[in-house]
């Protein structure tokens, strides 16, 4: 990486000249400009829009700005580009606050604050660039020969100490080479395969020490973090029985530190005994945060980079294969080449290539498009492993052979399953686990053992076998190119393929949804997908709303059965041949294994598994669905029709089967195969408040029933750790009387006054998509409102992960958002300070949770499963308010239907005060305004 040597000097920052060009603010409160002259006006967006249309602006974040102004994105000087291309792979939050903050720079306090600081970015950027080696100079001159704005000013600086300029004859091609980052990669190296793990037992004495070398000699005593690590340490007891791993679920309270808790054992075991450890979570959020702490386990960054591994899916990572394709098409289509600069400058910094929640910065693929950025990863399962002219230096490689070395890997919980599901007897499957975001465990094994029947399902499958049938624009690369030099000198294995290929024709091609929604359907699948949108339609009573739609099986419309059948056989015609090529490939792995390298094995193998799991076991899992439609459902499984939806028009169709109890596969394939496991969260437990709160066997039913634990035949160790802060002190929770959470006016009047009273830092929570936007404009048209910055999912152009980020970097900022936004995300501090719910959180009463509260309730006695589901969610919305000792905060919902039976949500001594909205709003200031 190009990183300064040395900070430039005042006298030298005097020297460099930014674009001459104004400054613009905007966001929904307004616009303030500061023209080259150094004057500052406040303007309305249209007035805005006027002036700098003609005069390219600097300013943060091109597409925002330009929504905020409410036209398309115009020419501009946008400083999170210059930022991108100076410090590639570094964190800011995409707002003058949060770049000042990744430069070290005071934090503006107003518009005209902000305007000024923005220039002092740049001018501090530039002079980083001067001190950088000068190997970013050939990407700055093609992105700067594009039209990159910032090119001019980049080059200045950097052909001071630059080679020879390229040649303005050059062609695209020549242009481009220093995009070309692969030629930059170090190769990894094939190793010996690891040693199997050891068995030995953990002692109470190294736990102790490892958590103190962990926290280090000045921390102070935090003896509930002690209590937890050594209850923790039994998941890495030595198992007696083969079936019976040594298991652990224990709920730790906010502030006790559960990672480095669990860190400390899992290390000692993994270094006694030359194993890894696998450490799973559900949010990439957390995932960043452990990766932090093991800076404290690996303080020596060479060594972390050998014993610590963050381990994702190969969505996740940048394909170099698909950036060589998009950079041979960018040599005719400059608008591209400044994207590209950018994600090749961020390449050579990658830690590890993660482009998904890795060091790719989010806004960047918001800022510059998804197409040609995180797109790049390997979304579609195209790989062709060693056939690749790049296998040597693919970043997914190389994670893979780093997490088959290293002690602690951190995953998350769909690879975990998925990788569990097929691995069957592989070798280099972990023996030893740890599930942190336990709660989410049922939700992510309900994704991960569900099987979908559906339009985009099958389509994709003929894409993947196919490629991209004409379309020119993609990069699809179907089997035959993927597998056809393996089977060339086969004759056999080249009619399976041509077999194949023929038979993946009876699956949707593009346009599939106008011909099943026109009546005019091609082949036995979109026949079958017709017939299943005729019965939803005809079934679910809300078809002429703009939300999803979904309706039960059976009874079939007239035709449905009969077209599942002919879809079956089709199927079959399919799977055969995969099948047969499958056996041919396994059959050239043991005739040629005396004299076929490495490399190539791998591949096969790796071919043979995606084939089993897309071309056997799929369509498997589909031609037993389609059978049930003329019996019925086995028990084990709920069947259901839907159309989904975006925006109001149908997206998707087709038959979906999920698991009633879907942690009954994940007890067996995951925990079940395992040597020991451990499940934590700080909301495991359920209480409903009242007399059961201290009975601890039913406490840990609903726990032990969603975690599959209930499915093991020894029982798990059980333990509970509570949180070291005072909620009783730190935290009120007001239930609001007076609002008709129906009437939007009313619900959006007690949003703005209940923000204004706790002066931003407000997290507002909705379980309705329409309700949040509807809440949102009327908050972006009240003029009391104008004091604070208003972030909302699904209305702001930016992803999740980034308005968290902002959020939390802006102190007085308020944050609309669902699910997402409340589960998992770390705002410790003033910057959130109230969490508003705009009511109970009910389930949402579809065929599949109908399915699995009759199961539960059944299984157990006297549970409420929706207030079991309920509980857990305010316990994780509430949970959000006190991270750390001196926080403090108002929890409010503004429902008052909120049954009392509910307030087991929250911890023992917070009162629920049931008052109205005045009184909430000056009690909530009044508690916020207190040191």
């Amino acid at each position: 990486m190009d990183d300064a040597t040395t900070d430039p000097s005042p006298e030298f920052l005097e020297r460099i000249r930014l674009p001459d060009a104004p400054v613009l603010i905007a966001d929904h409160r307004g616009a303030t400009l500061l023209s080259q002259d150094g004057e500052l006006e406040t303007l309305d967006k249209q007035a805005a829009y006027q002036l700098v249309r003609d005069v390219p602006p600097i300013l943060c974040h091109a597409k925002a700005t330009a929504r905020y102004l409410g036209h398309a994105p115009f020419p501009c000087f946008d400083i999170l580009e210059l930022f991108a291309f100076v410090r590639p792979a570094h964190f800011a939050a995409p707002t003058p606050r949060g770049l000042a903050d990744a430069c070290n720079l005071d934090r503006p306090a107003d518009p005209e604050d902000a305007a000024l600081t923005l220039l002092q970015i740049a001018k501090n950027l530039l002079g980083e660039l001067s001190k950088q080696e000068g190997s970013s100079h050939p990407i700055a001159w093609a992105m700067a020969r594009a039209g990159w704005s910032w090119g001019p000013a980049v080059l200045a600086i950097l052909e001071k100490r630059a080679p020879k300029r390229p040649s303005k004859n050059s062609g695209a091609g020549n242009l481009l080479e220093g995009m070309k980052v692969w030629t930059k990669l170090k190769e990894w190296e094939e190793t010996a395969p690891e040693p199997p793990a050891g068995h030995l037992d953990i002692g109470t004495d190294e736990v102790a020490d490892r958590l103190h070398r962990l926290l280090g000699p000045d921390a102070e005593e935090r003896p509930q973090q002690l209590e937890y690590a050594q209850a923790v340490k039994g998941a890495f007891a030595p198992t007696e029985q083969q079936g019976d791993p040594a298991a652990v679920i224990a709920e730790a309270g906010t502030g006790v530190g559960k990672t480095l808790g669990y860190i400390a054992p899992a290390s000692v075991w993994a270094e006694k005994n030359e194993g890894p450890v696998w450490v799973s979570t559900f949010t990439r959020n957390l995932q960043r945060q452990l990766d932090g702490e093991l800076d404290r386990l690996y303080p020596d960054p060479a060594e972390k980079s050998l014993r610590a591994v963050i381990r994702k899916g190969r969505e996740n990572y940048l394909c170099l294969l698909n950036l060589e394709e998009v950079l041979s098409s960018a040599q005719s289509n400059q608008a591209d080449i400044v994207t590209l600069g950018l994600v090749a400058r961020w390449a050579l910094a990658s830690r590890n290539g993660d482009m998904i929640g890795g060091d790719f910065p989010a806004w960047l693929a918001d800022l510059l498009g998804r197409r040609r950025t995180v797109e790049l990863t390997d979304t579609r399962g195209e790989c062709i492993y060693s056939a690749c002219s790049h296998y040597g230096k693919c970043y997914i490689e190389k994670s893979v052979r780093r997490a088959r070395r290293a002690r602690i890997v951190v995953a998350n919980h769909a690879l975990v399953m998925i990788q569990a599901a097929l691995g069957g007897d592989d070798p280099h499957r972990p023996t030893r686990y740890v599930f942190d975001e336990g709660h989410h465990l049922f939700d992510a094994a309900d994704g991960a053992f569900s099987s979908h029947l559906t339009g985009i399902e099958t389509s994709e499958l003929r894409r993947w076998i196919m490629g991209a049938e004409g379309r020119r624009s993609s990069r699809a690369r179907g089997l035959k190119a993927r597998i056809e030099d393996l089977i060339s000198d086969n004759d056999d294995g080249v009619d399976a393929l041509m077999a194949i290929l023929t038979a993946s024709r009876v699956l949707p091609n593009q346009g599939w949804q106008e011909r099943i929604s026109g009546g005019n359907p091609h082949g036995p699948a979109e026949h079958f997908f017709a017939l299943v949108r005729q019965q939803v339609y005809a079934r679910d009573k809300n078809a002429a709303g703009p939300y999803d739609l979904e309706t039960p099986v059976h009874p079939p419309v007239e035709g449905l059965a009969e077209a599942g059948a002919d879809l079956a056989r089709a199927l079959g015609d399919l799977s055969y041949p995969v099948k047969k090529l499958v056996q041919i490939l396994m059959e050239k792995l043991d005739q040629e294994a005396d004299d076929m390298d490495t490399a190539t094995r791998q591949r096969i193998e790796a071919v043979c598994r995606s084939l089993d799991r897309r071309g056997i076991q799929q369509i498997k899992g589909w031609r037993s669905m389609l059978e049930a439609l003329a019996s019925e459902t086995p028990e084990d499984f709920v069947d259901f029709l839907s159309i989904e939806r975006y925006q109001g028009r149908d997206f998707d169709t087709g038959l979906h089967r999920h698991w009633v109890d879907a942690s009954k596969p994940f007890a067996e394939l995951v925990i079940g195969s395992a040597h020991g496991a451990m499940i934590t969260s700080a909301t495991l437990r359920d209480s409903d408040g009242g007399e059961e709160t201290d009975n601890w066997a039913s406490s840990w039913d609903g726990a032990l029933a969603r975690t599959g634990l209930v499915h093991l035949r020894e029982p798990a160790d059980r333990a509970a750790v509570s949180s070291p802060f005072d909620y009783p002190a730190q935290t009120r929770i007001f239930v609001v009387t007076d609002v008709d959470k129906n009437n939007i006016d009313q619900l959006a009047a007690a949003y703005r006054e209940l923000m204004i009273a706790s002066h931003g830092g407000a997290l507002g929570l909705f379980t309705s998509i329409a309700r949040l936007r509807a809440v949102h404009e009327h908050l972006i048209a009240a003029p009391e409102m104008k004091q604070f910055m208003l972030l909302a999912q699904h209305a702001d152009p930016l992803d999740t992960g980034t308005l968290v980020d902002i959020f939390r970097a802006e102190e007085n900022a308020c944050l609309l958002g669902t699910d997402a936004v409340r589960d998992g995300i770390d705002v410790p501090g003033r910057a959130l300070r109230m969490v508003i719910y705009e009511r109970v959180p009910w389930p949402r009463p579809s065929i599949l949770h109908k399915s699995r509260k009759s199961f539960f309730e059944d299984q157990t006695d006297g549970l409420r499963y929706d207030d079991l589901l309920t509980r857990l969610k305010l316990k994780q919305a509430y949970g959000r308010l006190v991270r750390r000792a001196d926080d403090h905060g108002v929890f409010v919902i503004l429902d008052r239907a909120m049954p009392s039976r509910l307030k087991g949500a929250f911890p023992e001594g917070v009162e629920v005060e049931r008052i109205g909205l005045a009184k909430a709003v000056t009690e909530a200031r009044n508690f916020l305004a207190q040191p």
